[in-house]
């Protein structure tokens, strides 16, 4: 399959991919690894934009199960993700990437306010924007963070990277024969609940035509593959 080239992306990283090897919290290794792989992808020419998920410190939903009270554990869980933010905003300047953080949660200390155009500002100067606190409402997830800002900065793709090479028919950690899909329109997404992103999320892309494109991130390397045409993955798109 031959993918278009993205110039513009939002990456979305889940909290879990800056734990590495661990059970809990931030791996110095794995974020600088993965910093290393953000700043080879600008310098191949792409401008790009980061939402960190925050599951590797606090998970709302999970604590809401557990008995918190749901808009708290959100709350919560949003402000792991500045800390992840700042991890990776640190990672990235240690080896001279210029970055922004911006927070939908205001906490003018430690990063700027969310400012749509500001945002823009900064990506159109070469600057990697690293978006934190989710959409700042309770009872969305980053998923849908990450989508919602891929629409709003315009961008040409969300590549979104997890554990594993691409979208299943099944879980291929739980069936050995489950099927890999080169692409996947939006509707067989939604329609057989593949778990790509939440079906927000999933559904803000459809309608703003906007590609999902899940890889693997803990290979290393890959982000630079994949967005070359070259790695393993799969595009979610809309069906021509």
């Amino acid at each position: 399959m031959t993918r278009p080239r993205f110039n513009r992306i939002l990456l979305k990283l889940s909290g879990e991919a800056l734990m590495g090897e661990g059970q809990f919290g931030i791996d110095p290794d794995t974020t600088s690894r993965l910093a290393g792989e953000i700043k080879q992808a600008q310098e191949a020419g792409h401008e790009l934009c980061v939402v960190v998920g925050g599951g590797n410190i606090f998970r709302g939903l999970a604590a809401a199960a557990k008995g918190f009270d749901r808009t708290s554990a959100d709350y919560m869980g949003m402000l792991a993700t500045v800390m992840n933010a700042l991890a990776m905003q640190n990672a990235l300047e240690k080896i001279g990437v210029d970055t922004r953080v911006q927070s939908a949660i205001p906490m003018a200390s430690v990063s700027e306010p969310y400012i749509r155009r500001r945002a823009m500002r900064h990506m159109e100067k070469g600057r990697v924007v690293i978006f934190a606190a989710g959409t700042g409402n309770p009872f969305f997830t980053t998923d849908t963070a990450a989508a919602l800002r891929a629409a709003e900065m315009g961008c040409d793709a969300l590549f979104k990277g997890t554990s594993v090479d691409g979208v299943y028919n099944a879980d291929p950690k739980k069936v050995r024969d489950a099927t890999r899909y080169d692409q996947v329109s939006f509707s067989r997404v939604l329609s057989d609940d593949l778990k790509v992103m939440d079906a927000s999320a999933v559904a803000l892309c459809r309608d703003n035509n906007i590609p999902i494109v899940v890889f693997n991130i803990r290979e290393q390397g890959n982000l630079v593959r994949v967005l070359a045409g070259e790695g393993v993955a799969t595009i979610v798109r809309n069906e021509e």
